[in-house]
């Protein structure tokens, strides 16, 4: 993708800055049951190892907590706008725990969008799916006793996903976004998002390829938790195509030019190619046919009443498909 110019980096930076005047003396009546208030707080350049945003810190009436997001491109007033809610992993995120999938998460979600046009990541400070990072750490120790994830919560007192996307809905208000395409596995992100307002346009998959370490989270996750995670169909996501790289591990952290290659570009080109498991394809909407290997493609939410289907852009067309198909 061209990279944009410093004039068009300059008014979208601009734009943003609006906000914050904007939100200067912003109150309204809220989001949700806790009517959570958000402002935009400040704004500032981030150029990253993932390519260059915008970084937007928030304000909150609810939580007390500094939510931000990432914002590549220009979002103010689009529509079908990528985005990825995240939320907060310290122990992945930042210290590269093998236990969860999320900082290859959080890094395929930047790589991806940095390469679009336009996109957009909001970083959650809901650790542990919203328990803290105390109780995380609690939940760890009830699995090596042999809890799964969800059992671990339960045990703590806590629901099976503490997490509320009352704030990310008011963040993606503030930031003018018309719509969106979620990259998610979880069908609880895009009903909360949507019971807030928020119009959810198309669900971008966003598989990680498993380890020895996470395979069994992963496991409950689709099981007890509905995610659209299938890691035994024979064809695999684009995202489970590659082995997760542990740096320092020379069989799985190839070195050299041809090993940045194909960890840094290759790969992140194929994670972004769109395509489903057949499985997860059928029960996110019942669709009657699965796409083909390679093709790009957007599985958009059809209107009520209606099943959506696959439908191929035009040859040698990057487009997402429309077009529902009438059950």
């Amino acid at each position: 993708m061209k990279k944009p110019s410093e004039g068009q980096t300059q008014a979208q930076s601009t734009g943003l800055q609006q906000l914050v005047e904007r939100d200067h003396n912003h109150n309204c009546g809220g989001f949700g049951v806790h009517h959570v208030c958000v402002k935009v707080d400040a704004v500032a350049r981030l150029p990253t190892r993932f390519g260059d945003f915008q970084i937007v810190a928030f304000w909150n009436n609810r939580d007390n907590k500094e939510h931000i997001a990432l914002v590549h491109g220009d979002v103010i007033g689009a529509s079908d706008v990528p985005t990825r809610l995240h939320s907060e992993c310290l122990t992945g995120d930042a210290l590269g725990s093998l236990r969860c999938d999320c900082r290859d998460q959080l890094e395929t979600a930047l790589r991806a969008l940095a390469s679009m046009e336009r996109g957009v990541l909001l970083y959650l400070r809901q650790e542990g799916r919203g328990i803290g990072l105390v109780n995380k750490v609690r939940a760890y120790a009830l699995q090596e006793q042999g809890l799964d994830t969800v059992d671990a919560n339960r045990a703590l007192g806590f629901r099976d996903d503490e997490r509320d996307y009352a704030i990310a809905a008011h963040m993606l208000q503030s930031l003018g976004v018309r719509s969106i395409q979620l990259m998610t596995n979880n069908p609880d992100k895009i009903r909360q998002l949507e019971q807030h307002g928020i119009t959810v346009s198309g669900r971008l998959p966003h598989v990680m390829a498993p380890n020895e370490h996470n395979r069994f989270y992963l496991e409950t996750k689709a099981a007890r938790s509905g995610h659209f995670i299938d890691l035994d169909e024979t064809e695999r996501l684009p995202e489970q195509d590659d082995p997760v790289i542990v740096e320092g591990d020379r069989k799985s952290d190839p070195r050299g030019a041809e090993g940045e290659a194909q960890a840094g570009g290759v790969r992140g080109r194929r994670r972004w190619s769109g395509r489903s498991s057949r499985s997860a394809h059928r029960r996110w909407r019942g669709c009657r046919s699965p796409p083909g290997r390679g093709d790009l493609r957007v599985h958009r939410l059809p209107p009520v009443g209606e099943r959506s289907c696959w439908s191929p852009p035009s040859p040698g067309a990057r487009g997402w498909s429309r077009s529902p198909r009438r059950g």
